[in-house]
């Protein structure tokens, strides 16, 4: 049987690492189907035949951007023998990366789509389950460490979760602002100083 269409003459994971770190540096509403296309190397046609839509390439980039960008601070905070230990050596890893030259500054979770259209409300609503999703991933760890004797029992994991992410998405913002990566592991030092502090607001008195 004779396959109609034209094959495909493009490496498909190649084009999505390429759109991933456009919606990177300029958001998913910022990103237009122009600079898609240019970036990736491909026409429209090809680009939705590939893909489906540009909500659906924009999804597929930020699981990329997950398994690839997401590994090294999930198996950091994962493996480090305490969760003040987890948390200051994600902290100092965001502290480098979202600087990293080679890569778009900041976070892509963080930074893609916080202010957004109504038409495209479901993108908005899909990053927000992603970062709620990450704030979850600290509390387990800080759950596993009230469990093990490093995080006192008691203590309110799921606000100190929410404080530490709120403190890494605050260094994407000043990384997109061209803060460097001294300014960035300073911010670090600092929050991990304020650990006993942090754990004690959020105990609650007897």
């Amino acid at each position: 049987m004779t396959r109609r269409g034209r094959p495909r003459t493009f490496d498909r994971a190649v084009a999505l690492e390429r759109a991933m770190e456009v919606f990177w540096q300029r958001g998913y509403e910022g990103a237009s189907m122009t600079d898609l296309t240019a970036a990736m190397g491909i026409g429209s046609p090809s680009l939705y035949a590939a893909f489906g839509s540009k909500e659906a390439l924009f999804r597929e980039a930020v699981a990329l951007y997950d398994e690839v960008d997401g590994r090294i601070p999930r198996q950091l905070l994962r493996d480090a023998p305490t969760a003040r230990a987890g948390l200051d050596a994600l902290l100092r890893h965001y502290a480098q990366a979202y600087v990293d030259p080679a890569r778009p500054t900041g976070c892509m979770v963080a930074l893609a789509a916080t202010t957004i259209s109504a038409e495209n409300d479901q993108v908005r609503a899909f990053l927000a389950e992603c970062r709620q999703a990450d704030v979850a991933n600290l509390e387990r760890r800080l759950d596993r460490g009230v469990s093990e004797g490093d995080v006192p029992s008691g203590t309110d994991t799921g606000t100190v979760a929410e404080f530490f992410y709120a403190v890494s998405l605050g260094m994407a913002l000043r990384a997109r602002d061209g803060a460097s990566g001294q300014t960035l592991r300073r911010i670090a030092e600092a929050t991990l100083a304020a650990w006993d502090a942090v754990l004690e607001s959020a105990t609650p008195a007897d």
